[in-house]
């Protein structure tokens, strides 16, 4: 049932569908303007921080990179909720965060070194 509201008939609006069917399940982008997309993971970037790699499988320099580029200096020494819960207001992804949950609550750390060690232990 038609409200008597739209602008074009329901012919022309199929033929607009199947026209533009094509250009939507192409997989590639429909707008015009590029800085409406977004941006592709650099080739540069840590495998962590995109989520392709788990923490425990991550080079100890990737890991210990990762942590110091979000955590910085001020935040140690700490122990692992307090860790955590600077990384989740840094915006860290849940790569890096969850390990931590799994940490001794009693345990502290001195500096990003230590704390990647221990995340990044087998266990």
């Amino acid at each position: 049932m038609q409200r008597g509201s739209d602008r074009l008939s329901v012919h022309r609006d199929d033929e607009m569908k199947h026209e533009l069917r094509g250009l939507l399940q192409s997989g590639h982008p429909t707008r015009t303007e590029e800085w409406h997309d977004p941006e592709p993971v650099a080739d540069d970037d840590p495998a962590v921080a995109g989520g392709t790699q788990s923490v425990r499988e991550a080079p100890l320099a990737t890991v210990r990179l990762e942590l110091a580029r979000i955590l910085g200096r001020t935040s140690f020494p700490a122990g692992p909720q307090q860790l955590a819960r600077t990384l989740r207001r840094n915006h860290a992804p849940d790569a890096l965060v969850e390990p931590l949950e799994h940490l001794p609550h009693k345990a502290r750390y001195a500096n990003v070194q230590q704390l990647a060690e221990a995340i990044t232990r087998p266990a």
